[in-house]
């Protein structure tokens, strides 16, 4: 048994609810309690509950009438019917509805529990079932990992074994490096693989909602509340939660991520009830957190809970050897989705790529896949194709030592590229720092990791611009 199922109690006898509620709550299940039809059908609105124990005579209706309302809501939901003496043949004919089992009352515990406990045992396989029908559906492109690089197998390698484990992970990177890529690899090789992956673009909401996007509201919580609402860290329970650009999440609501975190529980806006739901947390940010924090935008004893485990995703430029495999990927993707013939890249075509910088990284590199094959010509692939105009098209980037050499650069009509700026940049500011990487970071406004990132990938040698003080 998974800790915290929600077992549902329908049964009008307030005393027999006690009983079994008592029962249930020492073997570890969270219990909901209701004593009516509509009370009933409130909880399956409200929350994911895992199994109802159902009477067959409520006050205020039938519950045999309920039972293909109850699995019109939650399809996969086990309903055991609670039957008084003369009902079996009613308790019969909801088995034939979908029901798991019967009991008569009054119940045996016993019974009941191992009765409960095989019905969760079912709601388990159907829903095991139906992960691996997504498992064998999964092979799109935007679920497929291409990696050839050494960084990449190694994240990708990394990726697996934190799948296993239940912890927060923080993953790291540039836009467009395939970030929500990472999180849907940890959530489908997790043993939660079949329950909810659910996104939530922390800079895409309105500061004004995200608290009800996130948690949900009643009806009539504000001005336009006018339905009540199941929030996003509901909607995942038992699943993941991925909250991408977490760097721009609002501080007023970074304190209430952060209490749900620690504890698992939450309200609704408008709602006095807690409620507790069981997510694993995988988030993601293209900024600096640590900068973000000195600077005051960002909470650090949020950045501590969700930092369980960092993933750092490199930029395209320091993995040039996905370059050409993502880029035939992307090019038969493209083809097969649209029934075209094949179109080949030109070898040229291939050197110019292996020579841009991609500043959009991977989603640069499909965005340009796109347009050579809607602008080529007999299906050969062209440079023009790609990036347009001649004096458009990259060429190599010249190594600069120097602030003359990079002066250089505009003396003979070469206009440098965003890459060269910042290498020349980073170089100065060493220098500066008199080859202190700590002091460089924080003239920069980057971690210290990030500079060595940047300093390997640029292949600025420190020894040349000062000393190699820490």
């Amino acid at each position: 048994m998974k800790q915290w199922q929600k077992i549902l109690i329908l049964d009008d006898e307030e005393a027999l609810r006690t009983i079994i509620a008592q029962r249930l709550k020492r073997k570890g299940y969270e219990v909901l309690e209701a004593g009516t039809a509509q009370e009933g059908l409130s909880f399956l609105k409200e929350t994911l509950i895992d199994a109802v124990l159902l009477d067959i005579k409520l006050p205020d209706g039938d519950g045999l009438a309920l039972l293909p309302t109850f699995k019109q809501f939650q399809p996969d939901l086990q309903v055991v019917m609670l039957t008084g003496n003369g009902t079996i043949e009613s308790a019969i004919e909801a088995m034939k509805l979908g029901a798991y089992d019967y009991l008569t009352k009054p119940c045996n515990l016993s019974e009941l529990e191992i009765t409960l406990q095989k019905a969760l045992e079912k709601q388990e396989l159907l829903r095991e079932n139906k992960g691996l029908r997504q498992v064998v559906n999964r092979q799109t492109p935007e679920l497929k990992m291409i990696a050839e690089s050494t960084a990449m197998l190694a994240l990708l390698e990394m990726t697996r074994k934190v799948a296993q484990t239940d912890a927060s992970v923080l993953v790291q990177g540039e836009s467009g490096v395939g970030k929500e890529l990472i999180a849907k690899t940890i959530h489908f090789c997790s043993s939660r693989f079949n329950r909810p992956f659910i996104p939530v673009n922390s800079g895409a909401i309105p500061e004004s909602l995200i608290e009800s996007e996130l948690f949900g509201h009643e009806k009539g919580a504000f001005t336009g509340a006018a339905a009540q609402k199941i929030g996003l860290v509901e909607m995942a329970d038992k699943g993941t939660l991925f909250l991408d650009e977490i760097g721009e999440m609002p501080l007023s609501i970074q304190i209430k991520l952060l209490r749900f975190l620690e504890s698992g529980e939450f309200r609704r806006v408008g709602d006095t009830r807690l409620r507790r739901v069981d997510v694993r947390i995988v988030a993601a940010t293209n900024r600096d957190l640590r900068l973000e924090i000195s600077q005051g935008r960002f909470r650090e004893d949020l950045f501590y809970r969700l930092n369980g485990l960092t993933l750092i995703v490199p930029p395209l430029r320091e993995r040039r050897d996905d370059i050409l495999p993502l880029s035939r990927y992307f090019l038969e993707s493209h083809c097969a989705k649209s029934q075209d013939p094949a179109y080949t890249l030109l070898p040229e075509t291939e050197e110019k790529l292996l020579n841009y910088s991609f500043p959009g990284n991977v989603r640069e590199l499909c965005h340009l896949i796109e347009r050579g094959r809607i602008l080529a010509i007999d299906g050969k692939i062209t440079s023009k194709d790609i990036w347009g105009e001649s004096e458009h098209i990259p060429k190599p980037s010249p190594v600069i030592h120097s602030e003359a050499e990079f002066s250089d650069l505009f003396r003979s009509n070469h206009y440098p590229t965003l890459e060269e700026v910042e290498k020349h940049y980073i170089a100065a500011t060493l220098k500066k720092a008199k080859g202190n990487k700590t002091q460089t970071a924080g003239l920069l406004g980057i971690s210290v990791r990030n500079l060595y990132r940047k300093l390997q990938s640029y292949e600025v040698d420190p020894s040349r611009v000062g000393s190699m003080n820490e």
